[in-house]
């Protein structure tokens, strides 16, 4: 069956604007029926949709042909603002996308890489270190969860998944939602595999939040995830990251449409058992 939208190429960024998990650029994803634009087109799209993106050092953003002999991505990004994309390459289409509609929070991330990179020359550690392979980890499959309901992200942080996804299913569309940004998810979605997991981030917000208009909501996460990602007082690390099996989300495959789906300890891991019983008594 085509999941292709009418008036779309049948792999053109368009045909992907109308599925699950995509729906933070999915009004870019529109814009593009023919095929993956180029370096310049996309850099177009950014000025509309992000005027204001910088890198982590504060230089204007743009996309650019990645230059010969590049071995230091972010700290090239932090230094020029030139991000390198390789043309007709989805990942990096996705990657530029993410800058789009989270330009505060990547670039962020970019500061961050650059400001551990020197705290770790200066004390003598070699390597990237855990917070860098953090911050690559979560840029690339990384989701915020924003919810209402703080029973929802606690049963989902706690491997709850049948609880979460099934027996609460309901509660979680109505108070839950998935705000990918990880450009690698992205790309991997385009074919979903038993088994795609992705690292997740929990937001509790109060009920007006829901109210407000997609573009804000996104503006706001988008903020929030940057502010997250830079608060001294609570460091940001793999610890932190909690695993979230992507098929599990409802509507992301048919297959979810029953409970048995999640009783797949090969894709859902069980939760600790003394968690799975608090969190089912609170409910």
């Amino acid at each position: 069956m085509s999941l292709s939208m009418p008036g779309t190429h049948g792999d053109s960024p368009a045909a992907y604007a109308h599925r699950p998990l995509f729906e933070p650029i999915a009004h870019l994803l529109s814009g593009f029926p023919d095929g993956l634009p180029d370096a310049a087109a996309l850099t177009g799209c950014l000025r509309v949709h992000a005027p204001g993106a910088v890198s982590g050092s504060g230089h204007p953003l743009r996309f650019v042909l990645p230059p010969e002999g590049l071995d230091a991505y972010e700290q090239h990004i932090h230094a020029t603002g030139h991000v390198p994309t390789r043309p007709g390459d989805w990942h990096d289409f996705f990657n530029a996308l993410a800058w789009c509609v989270w330009p505060r929070a990547k670039a962020a991330c970019n500061a961050l890489h650059l400001r551990e990179q020197a705290a770790r020359a200066q004390a003598g550690l070699p390597g990237r270190g855990p917070l860098r392979d953090a911050l690559t980890q979560f840029d690339e499959c990384g989701v915020l969860v924003v919810s209402t309901d703080p029973h929802i992200p606690a049963l989902l942080a706690a491997h709850a998944w049948e609880e979460a996804f099934w027996t609460h299913r309901a509660r979680l569309l109505e108070s839950t939602r998935f705000l990918a940004l990880g450009h690698g998810s992205w790309d991997q979605l385009r074919q979903p595999f038993f088994g795609l997991c992705a690292k997740a981030l929990y937001r509790v917000v109060d009920d007006g939040w829901l109210a407000l208009p997609a573009a804000a909501q996104q503006a706001d996460a988008d903020a929030w995830l940057a502010a997250r990602l830079l608060d001294p007082l609570q460091a940001f690390g793999k610890a932190g990251l909690a695993p979230l099996p992507l098929l599990g989300i409802p509507g992301v495959t048919p297959d979810n449409a029953c409970a048995d789906y999640y009783r797949d300890t090969r894709q859902f891991r069980p939760p600790r058992g003394i968690h799975r019983k608090v969190l089912h008594a609170g409910l």
